[in-house]
């Protein structure tokens, strides 16, 4: 466990995906593998903070580097016409 005075805030996006049945699934780009969901926004914040929190001390726990984000991801939305078969 990391002294207090040693322990760091670690900021990271995240994307919340309306899902087809209802609430929001919510994948955190930095960290490959944390996934959650949420039935309404807030739930799907508080899930994806809990998921974080666990995640980190996953990779604490095993050593491993936890990864810092180095900047915010940039979503847009891309809109393609369906190609007409004849």
């Amino acid at each position: 466990m990391l002294n207090p005075m040693e322990q760091k805030d670690y900021t990271y996006s995240v994307i919340l995906t309306p899902a087809e049945e209802g609430g929001f699934t919510v994948t955190v780009p930095s960290l490959p593998g944390c996934i959650t969901e949420g039935d309404t926004y807030e739930e799907a914040m508080t899930n994806a903070r809990e998921a974080i929190g666990l995640t980190l001390a996953c990779l604490e726990a095993h050593g491993d580097v936890v990864p810092r984000e180095t900047g915010s991801p940039v979503v847009s939305n891309i809109t393609i016409a369906p190609r007409q078969y004849a």
